[in-house]
């Protein structure tokens, strides 16, 4: 008796999805019978319910009778594929399962848009806890135990880090060298074409960015949306991650940028009321490092220099600048109305401001 209510109390932390949103369904029929057809075995009924987490891709749990399933679309008219490819994300992570355990087990990418009306891929799900904002409400670590995670969190990046890319075959998935030039550059004109007239030009941080660029890079298998959100937590015990979650971004790309974009969303408790006011995973708690302290741990694993850590800092701001006046561009266009977006200026102009204000720190 007691064991089962031990179970049903970590099943409770568990992510849940709940009931599809509007004009977002799934035709249950055809995908069933699709699947039945390409996963052997595969049983109904099926229910679908849908996650609410994430601001890209749609995500959808297909509970069938003897599978536990994922599907990942893009959202409805998506125009740049490259934005929301669902045949390389499948790819990478079929590529990386063998090398790096944390990726959920691929089962199936369908190309063919008449199923559902885009492509998609189908996953195990990996039943734990996501941190979201917060802790689920039933769940309370001590100082010690946030710590433990939050060091075990970055010991995953820097598991994946070190995959051999060569013997993971994934050689062939980006460019690689240049990668640096490349995302200064690409981010600079993303910010430019998206720009209206109530956020600041950015000249004088795109130049700062340009001018400061390390004259060496390394080049590995990097995440580029490594949050606590995108970390699944073993349930019987949440210090253990058991899965990263969303690799839409990855590529061969520089690793302390993918540290420095990760620091982006890193809010600690002692932050100004503007960055605790956006804050979406649980960074503040006791026992979380500070962003120097992840940097020097980072740093001290992967026996690097830490002391100059600036340009990644700054370009991870100014990424995330670009991420949000993007979706306020749309907005001021009319191009959206989710009312959430409507003060995205003035997150930019807060972002530019942190930017410049780690400039001069130098």
């Amino acid at each position: 008796m007691q064991q089962e209510q031990h179970v049903q109390q970590e099943q409770a932390l568990e992510d849940k999805a709940g009931q599809v949103r509007p004009g977002e369904e799934l035709p249950e029929a055809e995908l069933l019978a699709y699947l039945q057809q390409h996963l052997e075995g595969l049983t109904g009924p099926m229910q679908v319910t849908q996650f609410s987490g994430g601001a890209s891709n749609w995500t959808y749990r297909l509970a069938c009778a003897n599978a536990d399933l994922i599907l990942r679309r893009p959202p409805a008219g998506t125009k740049a594929k490259s934005a929301h490819d669902m045949g390389r994300e499948f790819r990478i992570q079929q590529a990386l399962k063998p090398v790096y355990p944390y990726v959920p087990k691929m089962r199936h990418y369908c190309a063919d848009e008449s199923i559902i009306g885009a492509d998609f891929y189908i996953m195990d799900r990996l039943h734990g806890i996501i941190p979201r904002k917060n802790m689920p409400r039933n769940l309370e670590l001590s100082t010690a135990q946030t710590r433990t995670l939050c060091q075990r969190a970055l010991d995953c990046l820097i598991e994946l880090h070190q995959v051999d890319i060569h013997a993971a075959g994934l050689t062939d998935l980006a460019k690689g060298e240049g990668y640096t030039e490349r995302q200064v550059s690409g981010w600079s004109e993303r910010y430019r074409r998206a720009k209206t007239w109530n956020v600041p030009s950015g000249k004088g941080i795109m130049r700062w960015l340009a001018e400061h660029m390390p004259p060496t890079e390394t080049i590995c298998m990097t995440h580029n949306d490594f949050r606590f959100d995108n970390l699944v937590l073993d349930s019987h015990e949440p210090t253990n991650i058991i899965g990263v979650l969303d690799w839409e971004l990855a590529t061969l790309g520089n690793p302390l940028m993918d540290i420095g974009n990760s620091l982006a969303y890193w809010i600690q408790a002692d932050d100004d009321a503007i960055a605790r006011s956006t804050r979406r995973q649980p960074t503040h708690l006791p026992g979380m490092f500070t962003r120097q302290q992840v940097i020097d741990y980072y740093c001290d694993k992967m026996q690097l220099d830490a002391s100059d850590f600036a340009f990644y800092e700054v370009f991870g701001l100014f990424r995330l600048s670009v991420i949000a006046q993007q979706i306020y561009y749309r907005y001021h266009h009319g191009q959206t109305r989710n009312p959430a977006f409507k003060n995205f200026w003035f997150l930019v102009n807060y972002l530019h401001w942190r930017c410049r204000k780690r400039m001069k720190q130098g």
